[in-house]
């Protein structure tokens, strides 16, 4: 399942990244994983933007990100 396919609210861990489109290429996905998105790391999608949508408000550890969709949708997780 992918992060961008979590329900408001919903716990998951973080079980690796995917490239999902041409437009986010290695760097992105290699920056995500800088930023803390790594296998086996707790992750909460805790509200969509305007009209279900971008940004995603995610909680991973104790940081709150604001992810474009596309980059949620490079996210594979594990829901809890």
């Amino acid at each position: 399942m992918l992060l961008a396919d979590l329900p408001n609210g919903a716990h998951a861990t973080v079980a690796g990244l995917v490239s999902a489109s041409a437009a986010l290429d290695a760097p992105a996905l290699r920056r995500l994983g800088e930023l803390g998105f790594i296998p086996g790391e707790p992750v909460q999608l805790l509200r969509r933007g305007p009209g279900g949508r971008e940004p995603l408000a995610v909680l991973i550890g104790e940081t709150l990100f604001a992810l474009r969709l596309l980059e949620a949708q490079c996210i594979e997780v594990d829901p809890l």
